[in-house]
């Protein structure tokens, strides 16, 4: 009997033996072998015949990062990065926003390169494969860089690795316009004929994005890059507001931007795909007035497949982060997601904005510090059902503050984007005055036209410039700008392709500093009235000091200058800024 019990023993420790090892078998994400790193496991692309091919075959270089242990499934992050960036951008140290936090926090971590950036078909020795042939980069599309994440995603959910209920998207810049896409498709792919069709796994398995921190990003490219100053926080909304007139160009940014992507990445030939002809749509953009079919077709691509604004739907919840003193994607772009989705039964969008972003943001330490322990515990409620996320419309600012080494001031909170600012201070100048295109002090403009970098607390020596229009107040008691400020006024166009370029100005002690900026696109022979708001800011305006608006015919080279010479006769000039006093 007792050779028996030890023959019966024997033989059930060989048969779970298997499973045990099975189970303690190390993942492997895309087959892709781990280690451990800085307490957790990291799993490289380790090279170009370990990349992952996409929907589409384009192979791509992605990394995933793991808890220390565990096989999962794990709720699932994916990190984007910025234009020109690749997987790397998020493997440091930053705080409590990196691939190695998020995977000490129990999360499967994954960090790709985008498709024509990188290894992805990116570098000239990384296109190996016959698919790298057209896989360049698509700007942000949803139907090839956004449905790249989407088929990760989905190969991880198939592989039992990451959850089917608990995807969520962070990134910054580049990587923040695909999470806003991410979150407005949530549980849809956008197919190559712009038609909808549900996500699924390749196994099948029905996904969405249950969760998506976007920073520094746009929900309307087209916008962003050629504003029109038709957007209004408080005005009626529609998708197709950027096209309503030819915007302005951010001659600059558009400049840098396009030289970013020809020096890091891969563009299409001018003219082989309508769906990525960032060569053409530049050289649309540089020509300039008058706009033609062409350039609102540019439009139109931008903002429908490239751009949240063009999506429907009700999107996953979101945390949305822009900079008041970011000239690129300003606070406009959060504010855009408020009017789109702020009525849509279901909707969950919470804001962060504070003197951060693309140049001239300062991205102080203790405004980021914050908002990183806000957008953990957003992810950790939504993944994980841990802790608790800001309520739907909160919003959480900073305020900018000089020195650029001063902390930044905060935080300011409010239940909603009106109850951040009560109260109005206003400005007024009714008589008549010119705006002319050759208008305004050359150098002036250049001083703040930064695009890698900048002070936002650098001043210049006050004006009154020939050719502007100006409205200024001085200030009895000191006041809190939290907001956008409001521009109205009476004009008569003389000329075609005339625009109205905005400054706010904080003038003290023969010195002046730029507050914050905005342009209107006037129409051809434009009369009557016309509302527009500047970029916005958080800033408090001292005892004493001088609040000056400035309107101008020219900002070089932030904007392209307009082909066409014109005037135009400004009166009733007014300008209402939010403030938080009452």
């Amino acid at each position: 009997m007792k050779k028996l019990l030890t023959l019966v023993a024997a033989v059930a420790l060989v048969s779970v033996l298997p499973a045990v090892v099975a189970h303690a078998a190390p993942p492997a994400p895309f087959g892709h072998a781990c280690a451990p790193r800085d307490g957790v496991l990291f799993c490289p692309t380790a090279s170009d015949a370990d990349r992952v091919a996409s929907f589409d075959g384009v192979p791509l270089d992605v990394d995933v990062t793991l808890p220390a242990t565990g096989d999962g499934p794990f709720p699932g992050l994916v990190m984007l990065h910025g234009y020109g960036g690749d997987k790397r951008a998020f493997q440091g140290t930053a705080y409590r926003y990196n691939s190695t936090y998020y995977a000490q926090q129990g999360y499967a971590v994954i960090t790709p390169t985008a498709r024509g950036f990188g290894r992805s078909c990116g570098r000239p020795d990384s296109r190996t494969a016959p698919a790298c042939d057209r896989g360049w980069i698509h700007l942000a599309d949803q139907r090839y860089e956004v449905r790249d994440t989407q088929h990760l995603l989905g190969l991880l959910v198939d592989s039992g690795l990451t959850r089917s209920d608990a995807l969520g998207v962070t990134g910054i810049s580049y990587g923040a316009i695909q999470s806003h896409n991410l979150a407005r498709l949530r549980d849809r792919v956008r197919l190559p004929s712009g038609a909808y069709a549900p996500w699924r796994s390749p196994a099948g398995t029905p996904l969405e994005i249950a969760a998506a921190w976007p920073r520094w990003g746009a929900t309307d490219l087209a916008y962003s890059l050629t504003p029109n100053g038709r957007f209004l926080d408080f005005g009626p909304f529609s998708p197709g507001q950027s096209r309503v007139v030819g915007g302005v160009p951010k001659k600059s940014f558009n400049d840098g931007l396009y030289a970013l992507g020809n020096l890091q990445g891969f563009y299409a030939p001018q003219g082989a795909d309508p769906t990525a002809d960032i060569t053409g749509w530049k050289a649309v953009s540089d020509r300039g007035e008058p706009f033609r079919s062409d350039a609102l077709a540019v439009l139109r691509e931008l903002s429908t497949y490239h751009s949240a604004v063009g999506v429907s739907g009700v999107p996953a919840p979101l945390l949305v982060q822009n900079g008041w003193t970011d000239d690129l994607f300003p606070a406009a772009e959060a504010l855009r997601a408020l009017r789109a989705y702020g009525g849509l039964s279901g909707a969950r969008v919470s804001f962060q904005f504070g003197d951060l972003g693309h140049a001239r943001g300062s991205n102080k330490a203790n405004a980021d510090r914050f908002f990183n322990d806000q957008g953990a515990s957003f992810f950790a409620a939504h993944l994980t059902g841990e802790g608790a996320a800001p309520a739907n419309g909160a919003v959480t600012a900073f305020t900018q503050t000089c020195p650029k080494t001063a902390e930044a001031a905060g935080p300011f909170r409010a239940k909603s984007w009106e109850a951040l600012h009560p109260g109005r201070f206003k400005l007024s100048a009714p008589g008549p005055q010119r705006v002319t295109s050759g208008g305004g002090n050359p150098e002036t403009g250049k001083a703040f036209d930064k695009v890698l970098s900048g002070d936002a607390c650098a001043t210049v020596p006050k004006e009154r410039a020939k050719g502007t229009a100006i409205v200024q107040r001085r200030l009895r008691r000191g006041v809190t700008l939290l907001g956008l400020p409001t521009v109205r006024a009476t004009v008569r166009t003389k000329g075609r392709g005339a625009y109205l370029a905005a400054r706010l100005w904080d003038v003290h002690r023969g010195r002046q500093r730029l507050i914050s900026r905005g342009v209107y696109r006037l129409e051809d022979a434009e009369e009557g009235r016309v509302v527009f708001q500047l970029f916005g800011n958080g800033w408090r305006f001292t005892r004493g000091h001088v609040v000056k608006l400035e309107l101008l015919g020219s900002d070089p080279d932030f904007l392209r200058a307009s082909n066409f010479r014109f005037g135009v006769r400004v009166s009733n000039l007014t300008m209402k800024l939010p403030s938080r006093e009452r």
